[in-house]
């Protein structure tokens, strides 16, 4: 896939032509210390946990090489398991501005390293993530953890929760793509 031009970002950031079936997606959880990052596979009507982990560093280095270490992680994982999407989870502005410019970087360094191996990206707001795996967007960070258990079909939540939260923000990609396929398939009849 080439680069989105400044006058057609659409068929970069929102590939709606990509038919039902068979989809691999990396969610991530940014974050300039610990990013989240979750692989999953969607078949038919199931879905897989492939990997997930958190990427970490510590918090006394500088933020460049930070964030040069998580971008260049990225770059090894979008290689190893080539997803047809990238779901990330967009800052949550609240009182600490400090903490979400931090994690505007770490966002904006995932955007680039899936850019950079030309897959889409795919922004979700916090909200926007427990209302697709839990049906309620003010779900605790618990009830996501066990959806997220659940839909995956896994013995027990996560133990990073960043790796969870990436793992939810990928869920709620393939729940946001399955709605607009519905969608598209009522507007034709």
């Amino acid at each position: 896939m080439s680069p989105a031009t400044p006058t057609s970002p659409t068929l970069f950031w929102r590939n709606t032509s990509r038919e039902p079936g068979p989809m691999r997606i990396l969610g991530i959880d940014p974050g300039t210390i610990n990013m989240g990052y979750g692989v999953i596979d969607a078949r038919d009507d199931k879905t897989t946990l492939i990997e997930s982990d958190a990427l970490t560093v510590t918090e006394r280095s500088p933020i460049g090489e930070r964030l040069s270490f998580m971008y260049h992680r990225l770059l090894e994982i979008i290689s190893r398991y080539q997803p047809d999407a990238v779901a990330i989870e967009r800052p949550f502005m609240a009182k600490n501005v400090k903490a979400a410019l931090a994690i505007g970087r770490a966002q904006a360094i995932a955007i680039l390293a899936a850019a950079d191996k030309g897959i889409p990206t795919f922004e979700y707001t916090p909200a926007q993530v427990k209302q697709r795996v839990t049906n309620y967007g003010a779900s605790t960070k618990e009830q996501v953890q066990e959806m997220v258990k659940l839909q995956l079909g896994l013995a027990e939540v996560p133990r990073s929760t960043d790796a969870a939260d990436a793992l939810a923000v990928a869920l709620c990609h393939l729940h946001e793509t399955h709605l607009e396929s519905l969608l598209a398939q009522g507007e034709q009849q």
